[in-house]
């Protein structure tokens, strides 16, 4: 009787999909866009390797960052502030805030586009709009009311990219070489940073650890938590896979529509045209709801996770109802939208934007790979061999990528080529 009690495994697991699928609106949103789209029309299917890449190093980072949050009841920032001395906690909670503002920037200017498109209304006037609205669901808690519709489109918008690949007629041939024979020039080193950050957001790996937490994942009954952490796993996996799905897309649809014509895209409504052989001329209408909708709900999770930063490493309670997790929210979101009332080429400051999350990455990374190695902290739920060297080559490698971009801005021509 016991046994037919037990629940299906497969049914099972429905119960514990969320968290992944949360932080996957982190980057299927307007920076990803960007990034994705200049990386197509710029370079063709050559930098599809980068998205296959930035995905696997997803996973591993956002399993990890979860695994930290099951097995100690802490989010990412508390542990740093835990086990960490204060001079580190002050860089490390530093550069994470700058790194949330960079994330704000792009999705607050990815809905006042959006806004902008739909209103004809100046670029200032749409993001005190599309920033008036973010802050009042994040303020009043309302978004989880519209939550699911704002994701469920976005993720139409993203599976028409899907639909849109057998109606482009792109270089299959070119695209499978693009994604496992990396290429890599000094020409294209910003871009690939760009499209690295947007994948691997480092303010998504504090926010997992703490979603984890608000979703009662904790544990301290051992099966239990073997339990969570492996359908923690296969939610991180469904989740990530999805997105890596649709990132690709972009960047295959802009290698068909833009590279193959020679086309050069300067401006983020361009990539409107994206969508013309699946819409026509309601292209450009769709691809602004898309964006506005995709720039509220990833700009939620970037204030989410501004205010889970600054409240964790403070050492206060995490909690989106009081004062200090309000004035992370606040210090992450006034910032970017001053930014970008007084930017004046919008698409270039969503590919820097990205650049300088890659650029913050080292200083997620490092703390995550000590924190999750450490029997302290993690008693015998810590990392095995196979899960610190998937972390060493992560870092390592993010790290190669940041020296690669120093020496392109000092001038430094390179190509490195694998096959």
């Amino acid at each position: 009787m016991r046994l037919l009690r037990k629940k299906p495994f497969n049914l099972e697991l429905l119960r514990y999909l969320g968290p992944g699928f949360l932080v996957t609106v982190g980057f299927i949103d307007p920076g990803n866009w960007a990034t994705n789209i200049a990386a197509g029309s710029q370079f063709g299917y050559s930098l599809l390797w980068v998205i296959l890449l930035s995905t696997f190093m997803l996973i591993v980072l956002q399993h990890l960052s979860a695994h930290l949050g099951i097995v100690t009841g802490r989010c990412l920032a508390e542990a740093c502030r835990v086990h960490f001395p204060a001079w580190v906690n002050r860089i490390l909670g530093g550069s994470i805030m700058l790194a949330c503002v960079a994330t704000a920037l792009a999705e607050f200017l990815g809905a006042a586009i959006g806004v902008r498109i739909h209103t004809g209304l100046p670029l200032a006037i749409s993001t005190i709009i599309a920033g008036a609205v973010i802050l009042t669901l994040v303020t009043v808690q309302r978004y989880e009311a519209i939550e699911h519709l704002i994701i469920s489109f976005v993720s139409i918008i993203g599976f028409s990219y899907l639909a849109e690949l057998y109606m482009v007629g792109p270089d299959w041939g070119g695209a499978v070489a693009g994604s496992v024979a990396p290429r890599l020039g000094s020409s294209q080193i910003v871009i690939a940073m760009a499209v690295l950050g947007a994948v691997v957001m480092p303010h998504n790996m504090y926010l997992h650890s703490e979603v984890i937490q608000k979703r009662n994942w904790a544990a301290s009954d051992p099966e239990k938590k073997r339990r969570l952490l492996r359908y923690e796993f296969l939610d991180t996996i469904a989740a990530m896979g999805a997105g890596w799905l649709i990132n690709s897309a972009m960047v295959i649809v802009a290698a068909a529509v833009f590279f193959r014509h020679g086309l050069v895209v300067t401006d983020i409504e361009q990539a409107a045209e994206t969508l013309r052989p699946l819409a026509g001329e309601l292209a450009r209408f769709l691809f602004a709801v898309a964006l506005l909708c995709s720039g509220i709900s990833s700009s939620i999770t970037a204030c989410l996770a501004g205010g889970t930063v600054f409240t964790g490493f403070l050492g206060h309670e995490i909690e989106p109802r009081n004062s200090w997790f309000r004035t992370g929210v606040l210090l992450t979101s006034v910032p970017a939208i001053l930014v970008i009332m007084t930017i004046g080429d919008t698409y270039r400051a969503l590919i820097w934007s990205q650049v300088a999350l890659s650029i913050q990455l080292p200083l997620t990374i490092i703390p995550l790979t000590i924190l999750t190695r450490s029997r302290k902290v993690m008693g015998g739920y810590a990392n095995g061999r196979t899960e610190n060297t998937l972390l060493y080559l992560c870092g390592g490698f993010v790290i190669f990528l940041n020296i690669l971009l120093l020496l392109s801005t000092f001038g430094v021509n390179f190509r490195l080529l694998t096959f």
